[in-house]
């Protein structure tokens, strides 16, 4: 499975091109094999999370970007499933509220990290600020920023200022304990077509289909070209983003599910030592039951 995660991660981001990324990619492995290896590695992830819940010195964020019909949802579904849903959390990000625009662009981002011990997975995340802005940059207007009037005032100068910005809280959050997973679903345009085509002939998907994901479409290439540019300028090798090919749900599952699964063990986590005298009352606390042996 190292292979798996060499092909996939992006530590420094200079020389990144999501062209070199096959989105179709599945390594040497078989669909009717893919349910056994799921599972196993899902078993492990599981039996992993009480020691990061009674450990407490790390919280775990789990950050899924995709377009539209990329397999969020259902990688989330597959991926986290089983956990004790006392330490873990799912937040889900759509357009900003009033309440959320009248703070900066990490506000309600910030606000939903996982406290330590925690897994904490946001389907969106601060990412949109430099994808949906990039490619509609009015909605940047919605803000209100100084100097932000007009749409041509978010120059160059601006966007690297909000890489910057996203760069410094990610290093912030991960000094102070958050170890941070970036996955960005990489989806074909034939395949997001596939899904699309799926959902309005299918009765029981029809749910999830909306006249916006057609809209968004036509711009499927600025997306690519805001993912490409945000992923340069946001690896690092202490917050890496991971590609993962979405075209094969049950490949990027297997993906996923192995590089959230190292990197909990990369954190060598122990359960905490009592010290001397809890030990002792807690002999006692046996004797007085009867349990000693």
């Amino acid at each position: 499975m190292k292979d798996i995660i060499d092909k996939i991660k992006v530590s420094e981001g200079k020389s990144f091109l999501l062209q070199n990324h096959d989105p179709g990619y599945a390594a040497d492995l078989k669909k009717e094999d893919a349910d056994a290896i799921l599972e196993g590695l899902v078993k492990q992830i599981i039996e992993l999370q009480p020691k990061l819940y009674a450990d407490k010195r790390y919280a775990l964020l789990v950050l899924f970007q995709a377009m539209d019909a990329g397999g969020k949802d259902s990688a989330i579904l597959h991926t986290l499933s089983g956990l004790n849903p006392q330490g873990c959390e799912v937040h889900s990000f759509k357009q900003p509220s009033v309440e959320e625009l009248s703070h900066d662009f990490l506000w309600r981002h910030h606000k939903a990290m996982p406290e330590f011990g925690h897994i904490g997975v946001h389907n969106r995340s601060h990412y949109e600020n430099v994808l949906i802005t990039k490619v509609h940059p009015e909605l940047l207007l919605n803000e209100r920023l100084p100097g932000i009037d007009k749409t041509k005032n978010a120059d160059k100068k601006f966007w690297e200022q909000r890489y910057e910005d996203i760069r410094a809280f990610e290093n912030y959050l991960s000094g102070n304990g958050t170890v941070i997973i970036k996955f960005f679903l990489h989806v074909s345009k034939d395949e997001q077509k596939k899904r699309f085509l799926e959902r309005i002939n299918d009765p029981t998907k029809n749910w999830k289909f909306s006249s916006s994901d057609i809209d968004e479409r036509q711009y499927f290439d600025d997306y690519m070209q805001a993912y490409e540019k945000a992923i340069q300028q946001t690896s690092t090798s202490q917050c890496p983003w991971y590609i993962i090919p979405a075209d094969k749900k049950w490949f990027s599952r297997i993906a996923i599910s192995t590089v959230i699964l190292q990197t909990l063990k990369s954190l060598k986590l122990e359960y905490p030592v009592l010290p001397k005298a809890e030990m002792e009352r807690m002999e006692m606390a046996k004797k007085l039951l009867g349990g000693e042996n």
